[in-house]
């Protein structure tokens, strides 16, 4: 490719589908990536605070990873098994049984679906129909759980939802997230008003489908006492407690799941994004043991089970989740990150602070001025997108291995972008 940037961008108007985002406002070609940088083909750096969409939460090219997956295709590792048993899996599932089920008491069984979270989602869902003979499933307002028709049905963005096309998108009743009807509404009380009333239409679900924070939805961030009460709620009624970890997990929140420290035990779990630990597509599903149900090859898929995520995911756990010393390390870039953000909040009228961890971001109450300034920031170096219903949260999904000094220069060029824009919002009031 020509590194003449002009000329490098022009195949990709040329050729690659209208269905592309990202690419828009980004607008260069970008050639390395290192940690939290992006260097670009002209040899401009900028800081990452996109991350994947938190499929980076390790950062870009990670040395002891490369050195590990380097070394495996050197020697001529299995570089695809379809679900064969191979060493580099079983050392894999050793290692997570080790360092991430065991310590928290979770006898959950690992599922290997395709290699995105959405084919995670899918799996869980009919797996909760399967057991529980239901077929209705709750998901919550703003959540975001794939673009495949069965997860999409549970996404509640009507956007996402225009791509099926007059597809029946079935099967999914909507509930109330925590905070949706503002801060003095008890949709929990709501949701059990409405399962306890068998006049209600809402049929006994086979499953509730739950991001802890949702990250495409806004960073509504559900609180330990909401999320327990759920957990709750769906014993009681028979159903299964699915949460959707695959972009709140592995690090982002605080600690692996976003659930860890709460009294709820989650009868699935999704997992994917970050779970590779290097950027290669990887999802699993866990499950608890009784639930395991299948028929071998009921659920298939050619690519269940990246092998080459295999090895970088368990270089990822041993690297980071042996010891506490990474989740005290995010736990400090979540106190500075919160400091900055409320810095900005406080600068626009009406914002506010949104999410928990490193999963944060600020509602400036318009999608306009939260896309004006992204905008702003990528002029300035820094890559950042928005969330929420209306594209009204401007959300910071920085590697949480950033370097603490490139961490403060990125929030500076975030609040210099904010500030610029609202001078700007002035000027055009006046």
């Amino acid at each position: 490719m020509s590194t003449d940037t002009s000329a490098a961008k022009a195949i990709f108007s040329r050729r690659e589908s209208e269905a592309r985002s990202y690419c828009r406002s980004f607008d260069t070609v970008f050639a390395s990536a290192r940690n939290a940088t992006l260097t670009d083909t002209e040899g401009r750096d900028y800081i990452d605070f996109l991350a994947g969409c938190s499929s980076l939460n390790y950062g870009h090219n990670d040395p002891d990873m490369k050195a590990a997956l380097v070394e495996h295709i050197a020697g001529d590792g299995i570089a695809h098994g379809l679900d064969m048993m191979s060493d580099t899996k079983g050392r894999f599932f050793e290692t997570f049984e080790n360092l991430i089920l065991e310590p928290r008491g979770m006898d959950h069984k690992i599922m290997m679906t395709g290699p995105t979270g959405t084919n995670a989602v899918e799996a869980a869902l009919k797996l909760a129909r399967k057991v529980t003979g239901r077929r209705e499933v709750i998901a919550f307002t703003n959540g975001f759980h794939g673009m495949t028709l069965g997860a999409l049905a549970c996404t509640g963005n009507s956007g996402k939802r225009a791509g099926a096309g007059g597809a029946a998108l079935c099967g999914v009743g909507r509930m109330p997230y925590e905070g949706a009807f503002g801060p003095d509404v008890d949709t929990l009380a709501q949701i059990e008003l409405m399962l306890d009333n068998p006049s209600s239409g809402i049929d006994a679900p086979a499953a509730f489908l739950v991001e802890l924070v949702q990250g495409e939805g806004g960073l509504n961030a559900a609180t330990r006492e909401w999320t327990e009460g759920l957990g709750r709620i769906a014993r009681k009624h028979g159903a299964l407690l699915i949460v959707d970890d695959i972009q709140a997990g592995i690090g982002r929140t605080g600690d692996f799941f976003s659930f860890d420290g709460w009294d709820v035990e989650p009868d699935m779990v999704t997992l994917a994004k970050s779970l590779s630990g290097f950027g290669l597509p990887f999802a699993v599903m866990l499950m608890k043991r009784d639930l395991d149900i299948w028929k071998p090859a009921e659920h298939n898929g050619t690519f269940r089970g990246n092998t080459h995520a295999f090895v970088t995911a368990r270089v990822a756990l041993e690297k980071f989740w042996a010891d506490d010393a990474f989740k005290k390390e995010i736990a400090a870039k979540a106190d500075i990150l919160e400091e900055r953000l409320t810095r900005i909040a406080d600068m626009i009228p009406g914002a506010q602070l949104k999410g928990r961890g490193m999963m944060r971001g600020v509602d400036v109450g318009s999608g306009e001025l939260a896309e004006e300034i992204c905008a702003e920031a990528f002029r300035g170096g820094l890559i950042i997108e928005t969330s929420g219903a209306h594209d009204e949260v401007v959300k910071v999904l920085a590697p949480l291995t950033i370097p603490t000094a490139q961490f403060e220069e990125g929030l500076t060029i975030l609040e210099n972008a904010a500030r610029t824009c609202l001078q700007s919002h002035k000027i055009a009031a006046e």
